[in-house]
Formats: C-alpha cells, structure tokens, sequence
C-alpha cells in the first residue's frame, strides 16, 4: 500500500492511532499512551481540545474550500491580522500562507532572495528545516541531502551552531553571495540543541553589520513551546523573517512565513497570477484551527504553563541522570527537552521500552542519540514527572 521508505516497521511493528485528546493516545487495541511527542511537536493546545475541534466543524459545515490566492475566504484575513499582531517587536509585517513547515521555510528562502538579489544562505550544522528542494539545501544532515544532491541548488553553507563567530566563515566559503542567515532559536530533530545565551543576539548583529537578512525557523519552538511565544524572544530578537507551522493550529495542517513589511514587500504585486502559491492556500478549516489554537494558548496560558512546566521537568531529570552511566546530557527550554544518550542505540531501546510502559516519544539529534521530549503544552505537571520518571527507568 504505502511506499516501503515512510512507516518503519521493523524490528517491531508501530501502534496504530485511533484516538488522542490532551496529552494522552488510545491505540486500535484500547492501550492508552502519554504523548511526550505532543505528534511531532505539533499538539501545542493538546489533542482534540475542544474549542479548536468546534471551530474546524463549525468552519467545515460553512465553507470547507475556497479560492486562497484569487477569491479568498474571511477567515484567511483573520488569520493574517492574527499572525502579523504577534511578530516580534510589533512593527509591520506581512504573511505568506503554507500548509507545512518546508512550505515556510521555501517561503522565507524565496523572499530572501528577492529581497537582498543574493541567493547565498548560511545555515547551522545539526540544522533540520525541511525537505522541499529549497528547504534541504539549508537542511544539514547528509542522510536527507545525498539522496537528493544533484537537484539541490548548492547555494548554502554551514557555520557552527552556538558559534556566531563562525558565521563570516562560513559566509565567505558560501558558492553564492550570501544574503541570509536561517538559523533555528533552539534545534529540534538536530536534538533539542540550546545554544549559549547571547548567540541569537550576535547572530541578529552580524547580520545587521553585513546587510543579511535573519530567518528565525519557528516551526518547531513557536506559540508557546520554549515558554516564550516565540523562541527568538528569550533574547529580545527580532528576525527578518519568521516560519512558523505545526503548534499553529494544533493538529491542522497549516504553515507561514511572517515577514517585516519592508522585506515582504520585495514580492512584486499580484496582477492576477500569484507568483508563490498553491490550491490550499488558506484552507478555512485550517485558518479557522489556528485562530482557535492562538485564543486557546492566549487564555490558558499556555506560554507560562509551558515554561513553568518545562523548568520543573528538566530539574526533576538532571537530578534522576544525574551520574547515570548512559545519560551524557539533559537540555531544553520549557516544554522542547533532550535528554543526550551515550549512544543512538540506547535512545532507541528507551523509546521501545517507554512505548511499552505506555510513553510515545522519539529519537532526535543527527545520529539518534537524543530522548525528544515535547509534549502538548496541556500537560499536567504531576503527569508530566510521573512519565519522565518511568522514562529515565527505561534507560539502560
């Protein structure tokens, strides 16, 4: 049925989904499973909560498709006011709707270009920002990139993440004049890498003194994830560009890139045909689940719960590891959490042993030697310890 390369299957079969709400899973057999992967990191507002799932049916039974780019739907300029009110720094801004974090991220790459005339780019190592052929040339790992080597453009190169300093470096070995930077505030699959305090700012100064554009990649650490509504404003950054997807809408399919209106506006104005589109753009349920989402965040007060949350894991987990002969690190901000492993086949034996007992988490970091810990935002803090400690058990 499904190509061979997407769902492993060995050395033993997935669990099938049937049902999720909050943080918890059911599985097709009745097992119920505490989600430390918050699906990808995507479950910001919890599963199926329950103001975002009326405001998909209410906005499916009214109008479940409309002309995006041509004849657009209210909703989808509700969501733009939305997004453009929360960009860092309050200034003017515009947005490029997607349905995916690559989609961001192409969108972000593609303004860039013209608005600086450079289509040079310096990214991170350990940097994961999609697979789209634009996306994975600013993508680290060799794994995604070989494969795909001949098609991808070349027009990237990589600095030391946490090192601004190797960011001129790393600019004059670029193919192409460079005219970004795209870094993520906090690394997701690169394994929830937080880099020293002041790197994002020096990276935001480099930028300013030699005329790059900063691409901030939000996708995983937005609305709410790293305790702050959006990662880069730990350190009082305002980026260029921001992509942001997956905590979005909590579990529907939508993406964007959210710009300064002075680097937007280098896309040329619509004289009927769209320069970056597609059919999606804009789907109201999808527009509809974000709105949502963002009040749900907002009047739960989520942001803080995440950062409260978070600092009473990551402490209740360097003291459980603390002197464990497999764990070489805990890290994370809020509720994005890595726990360093000695080696990839360790995590790997933990999150087998964890899904057993009940906990759905995965690997992350280039070789998988990282335990990724995000889960919905939702969490209760008693639940949350109480899996962590399970977690720590599975270990071995």
């Amino acid at each position: 049925m499904e190509s061979h390369n997407t769902t492993c299957q060995r050395p033993e079969p997935p669990i099938f989904w049937e049902r999720a709400e909050g943080a918890n899973v059911w599985d097709v057999d009745g097992n119920r499973y505490v989600d430390l992967g918050g699906g990808f990191g995507v479950a910001n507002a919890g599963h199926a909560h329950p103001s975002i799932r009326d405001a998909v049916a209410g906005q499916s039974a009214q109008l479940m498709h409309a002309m995006g780019d041509v004849h657009p739907p209210a909703v989808k300029v509700a969501l733009l006011e939305a997004l453009v009110r929360h960009f860092p720094g309050g200034g003017p801004a515009r947005a490029l709707l997607g349905s995916s974090g690559s989609d961001a991220v192409e969108a972000a790459l593609k303004t860039a270009l013209l608005a600086s005339g450079h289509p040079g780019v310096v990214a991170f190592e350990g940097g994961y920002h999609g697979l789209g052929l634009g996306a994975l040339d600013v993508t680290w790992r060799g794994f995604f990139r070989d494969p795909f080597r001949a098609r991808l453009p070349e027009c990237t190169s990589f600095a030391r993440y946490g090192d601004a300093d190797s960011l001129r470096a790393a600019a004059r070995r670029c193919p192409a004049p460079v005219g970004a930077v795209i870094v993520e505030p906090v690394q997701g699959r690169g394994g929830e890498r937080v880099p020293p305090r002041g790197f994002l700012r020096q990276v935001r100064e480099i930028c300013d003194t030699e005329g790059w554009l900063l691409i901030a990649d939000e996708v995983y650490t937005g609305f709410g994830r790293t305790g702050r509504f959006f990662a880069c404003e730990h350190e009082g950054v305002v980026p260029d560009l921001l992509c942001v997807a997956k905590g979005l809408a909590s579990g529907m399919p939508i993406s964007a890139c959210i710009g300064r209106a002075t680097v937007m506006d280098a896309w040329p104005v619509s004289r009927g045909e769209a320069l970056h589109t597609q059919t999606f753009l804009g789907h109201p349920p999808s527009c509809a689940a974000a709105l949502a989402s963002l009040a749900v965040i907002e009047e739960e007060k989520l942001v803080a719960r995440a950062a409260e949350t978070g600092a009473a894991a990551l402490a209740a987990l360097r003291q459980a590891c603390a002197g464990h002969p497999r764990v070489t690190a805990c890290r994370g901000l809020g509720l994005m959490i890595g726990v360093a492993c000695d080696a990839p086949g360790t995590a790997a034996h933990a999150c087998r042993e964890a899904l057993r007992r009940g906990l759905i988490l995965l690997p992350s970091g280039n070789e998988g030697q990282v335990l990724s810990i995000t889960p919905p935002l939702v969490i209760e803090r008693s639940r949350m310890l109480e899996a962590l400690a399970v977690l720590v058990e599975c270990i071995a």
